[in-house]
């Protein structure tokens, strides 16, 4: 009996464990379903805590990954995998290297996953893609002075640095045109060996070539090709692990759509790329340019009006003076007030011509900058969809920016001619740059040059050059300028195509002269404009754009190659504008 009930005992003692583990196990999933947990799900994050994904990744590879001052790994490519990480439940641990090594130990199962590694179809045979998570230009670089390539044909025979292992490797051998490739470890290593002198072009990364540049400061780098291949940027594993693969892809979509992915991109690669310019930008502009210039116009005109009472005062002062001395009065004031205004207008000039210089150097970098970025736009517009530049949609967008940047170039360009017109108007002419000239010739070259307007204004145009016309002593330039400027008055003054314009020139024995006169059938001058026709500032076509120096500076020219310039005109009968220069001495006498 003793021995039974010791046996029943053991026997019960035995079973008490199995009882135990089982009121435990129906505890815990009582728990769960009273949390409303699955227990599936639970079983699911549990597997992905369990395990540590090795990351890899290159240690000198800014802004895409790298070793930070604190021995840490950063970077854009960094940041991101964190990201993936956390929304998918995943730990993981990075192992930063030389980027080939770290490219063999995917292929050893050394590392679980590549951060970064550019899709080829030669590399997706050996290892599997996830969905791109950028696209990266790759550019060749060289130092400041050396000669521009206008396409790859251009490093034929040339000496070409890349890193070991790298795209541009792989793309470079490929082609065939580089006279020899010098290997480096790394990027860096490249821009730092080709900044101290030596070989000839380097190949790397656009945007990790500009941030190693300037962290490095290399200031003699500059890229010359700026797209030489892009290529899709994106997690790589080893083959056949679908299960991570399905997981970076996954991550990466919720990080787009919850606009996370957008913020890590601009904050590690948006820096790099050219600014988008802002309409707060083209205002400040516009400000700096023609708010100075309206307050010079207005200080002129101010100007002017205080003289014509100075003027007025002194005429009623001398009203019993004779008439002679009345009209030599006259003549004195007003070429005081013509040196004080050359000499107020020479210094305005300057001080114009200084931010419109900016802009006109600045509009074709914004231009440039334009036609960088209008690629990688576009492409993010056919795949996501419409979105807002400067408060407007893209797809409206894409096709205004071209036209406000022209508009800003054309308006600027117009800045410069006025203040140029300005400086031409306050200049003192001498002898220099005078030499004898063929008249027919020169007003030829006008004619051509104004053609376009010609043929815009007007179906019927015609010239007749007079023969043997003899030389005259003045500046070509400065005399095209003139005739150009009266051939566009007169397409101007034509109110349709249907008026013609006749141009002929001819030497007048009598006066020793040669004269070009320009008839016109449009509108006329009013008999009370005609004395003014040459005032500085003064127009019929302020609201078209005119700005009333065209003809004063056409008249000082005149003066200064001691010729005549005069109009006679009637409303609606059209103008004849007769202009004539000196014959040389030389060819006088001969």
């Amino acid at each position: 009996m003793m021995r039974h009930s010791e046996g029943h005992h053991e026997r019960r003692n035995r079973r008490m464990p199995t009882l135990i583990r089982l009121w435990a196990l129906f505890a815990i999933a009582g728990a769960i379903l009273a949390i409303g947990v699955p227990f599936s799900a639970g079983a699911d994050t549990g597997k992905r805590m369990a395990s540590v994904i090795i990351v890899g990744g290159g240690w000198d590879l800014p802004p895409y990954e790298f070793i930070d001052k604190d021995g840490k790994p950063a970077g854009y490519n960094v940041e991101l995998t964190k990201a993936v990480a956390e929304v998918m439940g995943l730990k993981v641990e990075f192992r930063m290297g030389n980027w080939p090594e770290m490219r063999d130990k995917l292929q050893t199962g050394e590392i679980d996953l590549l951060q970064g590694m550019f899709y080829t179809d030669d590399r997706a045979k050996s290892v599997d893609f996830s969905n791109p998570h950028n696209n990266v230009n790759h550019a060749i670089f060289a130092r400041r002075g050396m000669p521009s390539l206008q396409s790859l044909d251009g490093l034929r025979g040339k000496e070409v640095i890349v890193a070991r292992g790298s795209l541009m490797h792989d793309f470079l051998a490929r082609q065939g045109i580089v006279g020899k490739l010098i290997l480096t470890d790394t990027p860096a290593d490249a821009l730092r060996l080709l900044a101290s002198g030596e070989h000839d072009y380097a190949g790397v990364g656009l945007l990790g070539g500009i941030y190693l540049t300037r962290e490095l400061k290399l200031t003699n780098i500059v890229p010359v090709v700026r797209s030489v291949v892009s290529y899709k940027y994106c997690f790589a594993v080893k083959k056949g692990n679908t299960e991570l693969l399905a997981d970076l892809n996954e991550g990466l979509a919720i990080l787009k759509k919850t606009g996370q992915y957008q913020a890590i991109h601009e904050k590690w690669l948006g820096i790099q790329e050219s600014p988008r310019i802002t309409w707060k930008e083209i205002a400040k502009y516009v400000v700096i340019a023609v708010i100075p210039l309206h307050l010079v116009l207005l200080g002129i005109m101010l100007w002017s009006r205080s003289l014509k009472r100075l003027v007025a005062q002194r005429t009623e002062s001398l009203t019993t003076a004779l008439h002679e001395l009345q009209i030599n009065q006259k003549q004195l004031v007003q070429a005081d007030k013509m040196a004080a205004l050359g000499t107020l207008v020479s210094g305005v000039a300057h001080e114009i011509n200084n931010p419109n210089g900016l802009i006109l150097l600045s509009i074709p970098t914004l231009v440039k900058a334009h036609k960088d970025t209008a690629s990688i736009l576009e492409e993010y517009y056919r795949d996501h969809g419409d979105f807002t530049v400067a408060g407007l949609p893209y797809s409206r967008m894409k096709a205004e920016i071209p036209r406000i940047l022209a508009e800003m170039q054309d308006g600027a360009q117009r800045i410069k001619r006025i203040v140029y017109d300005l400086k031409d108007f306050a200049r003192r002419d001498d002898a220099a740059g005078k030499e004898l000239i063929d008249f027919n010739t020169t007003v030829q070259t006008a004619v051509r040059l104004a053609d376009p307007s010609i043929r815009k204004a007007t179906n019927s145009f015609s010239a007749d050059y007079g023969e043997g016309l003899p030389k005259v002593w003045g500046n070509a330039q400065r005399i095209e300028q003139v005739i150009i400027n009266l051939i566009l008055n007169a397409c101007q003054a034509l109110p349709d195509t249907g008026r013609g314009i006749r141009l002929s020139t001819a030497y007048r024995r009598a006066t020793t002269a040669v004269v070009l006169t320009l008839r016109d059938e449009g509108v006329g001058i009013s008999p009370e404009y005609m004395s003014r026709l040459t005032d500085p500032f003064f127009t019929t076509k302020r609201e078209s754009g005119g700005t009333g120096l065209g003809l004063s500076v056409s008249a000082k020219i005149v003066r200064d190659h001691d010729g005549t310039l005069t109009f006679d005109s009637l409303p609606g009968e059209g103008t004849t504008v007769t202009l004539s220069f000196p014959v040389a001495q030389e060819e006088q006498t001969t």
